[in-house]
């Protein structure tokens, strides 16, 4: 995947604060479920389901130094790196897959597609899959950069920050077209924080395998 060096790095040490749906998660997945976060960074979601009664949860993320402040922070947590685009898991094996401000991550339509297939491929029918992740804003600020970086990416909503991170937003209507593989259940905008202290718009996305 792209941008593995920077979140090898810099980006290992990034605050992460896109708010967990708890309570919309509950309603959907059972405590008892299998739960894989997919992109899981140093696992400061899978505590917080921890905390509410998922004990058979997974984290695997690309980073490896994200893995090891995971490991360090949250011991009680099983998280493991994650190699070359394909979750070492069988196929099937998960009630429950989020993927939590990670498409942000990832540029490149093509390995969005790659993860989301993983991602599929992964829950058993009728699992759950929950994406939150970042839309399109409109603000000076952003704009400016949306423009800035069009010529190099050739894909308006990639820019790139200061520290060496490159970030996406998506148009809703782009979000809602990679998860069509998936059975909607609900599609809602919110605003969130980011991890550089900003507000940008967003959603949350529950679906079905």
């Amino acid at each position: 995947m792209s941008q593995q060096a920077y979140w090898e790095s810099a980006g290992a040490q990034k605050e992460f604060t896109t708010p967990l749906q708890l309570g919309a998660f509950q309603a959907l997945v059972h405590r008892s479920a299998r739960v894989l976060d997919l992109g899981c960074g140093y696992g400061r979601t899978l505590s917080e389901l921890h905390r509410s009664g998922y004990t058979n949860t997974v984290g695997v993320d690309f980073s490896a130094k994200m893995v090891e402040r995971g490991r360090s922070a949250y011991p009680h947590l099983t998280l493991q790196a994650m190699g070359n685009g394909t979750a070492p898991f069988a196929d099937n094996a998960f009630d429950s897959v989020l993927l939590l401000a990670v498409l942000t991550c990832i540029a490149s339509d093509d390995e969005q597609a790659q993860l989301l297939r993983e991602a599929r491929r992964v829950l058993k029918p009728g699992g759950v899959l929950y994406v939150n992740d970042f839309l399109l804003n409109t603000d000076e600020r952003n704009r400016k950069r949306y423009d800035e970086f069009y010529a190099k990416h050739h894909t308006y909503g990639v820019f790139e920050l200061p520290d060496g991170a490159i970030l996406r937003h998506h148009s809703r209507k782009a979000a809602e077209e990679k998860l069509q593989y998936f059975e909607k259940i609900c599609f809602e905008e919110i605003t969130y924080p980011t991890m550089n202290g900003h507000q940008s718009n967003g959603y949350y996305y529950f679906g079905k395998k």
